[in-house]
């Protein structure tokens, strides 16, 4: 028997259990390995989990993109940026989207927002107006535009645009494309941006046009100082009472905010401003408008109203007889020689005006905040003559008139956008699903019920 058999066996049984050590320590390495690149990933993905769900989901419903202001834009997911150029577009092409093709068409939102969108526009696909404009511009583009020397596209009316080949709608869009930018194209690339230029069109306008290659770098600070100067108001010593309504324009007041403070002035004091107070107090005048003005105003109380003095005077010598007196003519001084306050005279004529006149003597009744049983007693004393309200069918009301009628504004979008397609006022009505109450307000007012 060999006596080295032993020995070479027990070399071999080391050799295994230490290859069989490596192997063991090896696995438990890669193993190791394996579960914390795992749990990396692992980490990752939950903080991007985490990332997501702490974005603001936006919440969407039924609107209407001609009333939105920068705030909701921004509700919807919209980037301040993103904002400003639909806003200017929206500016460019005549200040409303007729169609949802036409804000589509705003490179500012993506297909994939849109289409996000999309079922909540309350607005048509198409347009009729939008489809006439596509085919006069399809029309024009095919005329021929003709420019046989250099000019200053500054200077040119809308009549010089319209001889150079682009129709008038074109060349009205262009005026004022020039007037959102200051009353100057700036530069080539800046008129390059008009919409309505087609490339085709400014490549034959380019070699022609007198205005620099390039938009100067400080072309927004000399835009915005040439605005500031351009509304700058010379202010000097003005007596309220004796300020009419170009006078208050004149002031830096709108129309309908100068009207606001004639009237203030004329029923609510009675024709006078007696303090700074009073004049203060005219909620259309901002604190900052009335420090402006502050310094000028010189309110002399010694002057009278003629108009309130002249019907004081016919008051105590000739009472009016109520009977007579139709309750969609009846003036301010009559309403407070029957016992209404400045104030409820005031909001009574202004609801009639809003209404376009009273259909039922009720109406008057309902008036915002009056006293209701002086009122009860002036219907019954007065008579009603509608014969002078105005009255449409919802499918050719104006416009205007649908978005400023107490009873039909708050569903004028609605009703514009029905009637593309439905040209029946019932069918119509129907669609706005109202309560019977405001439905049978808006039935006063319509020519076909």
């Amino acid at each position: 028997m060999n006596a080295k058999l032993p020995f070479i066996i027990r070399r071999k049984q080391f050799w295994g259990i230490l290859i069989l050590g490596f192997l063991l320590l090896f696995s438990k390495s890669i193993f190791h390995f394996a579960l914390k690149k795992s749990a990396v990933q692992f980490d990752k993905q939950l903080t991007w989990s985490n990332v997501r769900t702490s974005q603001p989901k936006v919440v969407l419903s039924e609107f209407d993109p001609n009333e939105l202001d920068e705030q909701q834009w921004e509700k919807l997911g919209f980037s301040k940026k993103q904002i400003a150029t639909i806003l200017k577009y929206k500016n460019i092409i005549g200040g409303r989207f007729l169609s949802k093709v036409q804000l589509k068409k705003c490179y500012a939102i993506s297909d994939e927002k849109y289409a996000e969108i999309e079922p909540y526009i309350l607005l048509p696909e198409t347009h009729k107006k939008e489809n006439n404009f596509d085919r006069n511009y399809d029309k024009f583009d095919r005329k021929q535009v003709q420019v046989s020397q250099k000019f200053n596209p500054d200077k040119l009316s809308i009549t010089d645009w319209q001889n150079m080949g682009f129709s008038e709608k074109q060349a009205i869009a262009i005026d004022k494309y020039k007037k959102y930018l200051g009353g100057t194209f700036v530069s080539k690339e800046k008129f390059k941006e008009c919409f309505i230029i087609s490339d085709e069109n400014y490549k034959k306008l380019e070699a022609y046009l007198i205005l620099p290659e390039k938009t100067p770098s400080d072309y927004n600070k000399f835009y915005t100082k040439n605005e500031g100067s351009k509304n700058k108001i010379h202010l000097k010593p003005f007596d309220p009472n004796q300020t009419d309504l170009d006078g208050w324009k004149g002031l830096g007041f709108s129309e309908k905010q100068a009207q606001v403070i004639v009237n203030y002035r004329d029923r609510n004091l009675k024709g006078q401003f007696r303090t700074m107070e009073d004049l203060k107090n005219c909620f259309v005048i901002s604190d900052e408008k009335f420090k402006e003005l502050e310094p000028y105003i010189r309110i002399n109380t010694e002057h009278t109203n003629p108009v309130e003095k002249k019907e004081a005077v016919a008051v105590q010598h000739n009472p009016t007889d109520f009977s007579t007196i139709d309750l969609n003519k009846i003036s301010y001084r009559q309403l407070t020689e029957f016992g209404f306050s400045e104030k409820d005279a005031a909001m009574i004529l202004g609801f009639r005006k809003k209404l376009g006149g009273f259909m039922k003597a009720q109406q008057l009744v309902d008036t915002y905040e009056i006293d209701k049983s002086l009122a009860e007693k002036l219907i019954s004393t007065v008579k009603l003559n509608t014969d002078q309200v105005q009255k449409y069918s919802l499918t050719d009301a104006p416009e205007a008139w649908l978005k400023s009628h107490p009873y039909f504004k708050y569903s004028a979008e609605k009703i514009l956008y029905y009637r593309i397609s439905n040209p029946d006022s019932k069918k119509i009505l129907k669609f706005l699903k109202l309560k019977s109450e405001y439905e049978n307000q808006m039935k006063l007012y319509l020519t076909d019920f």
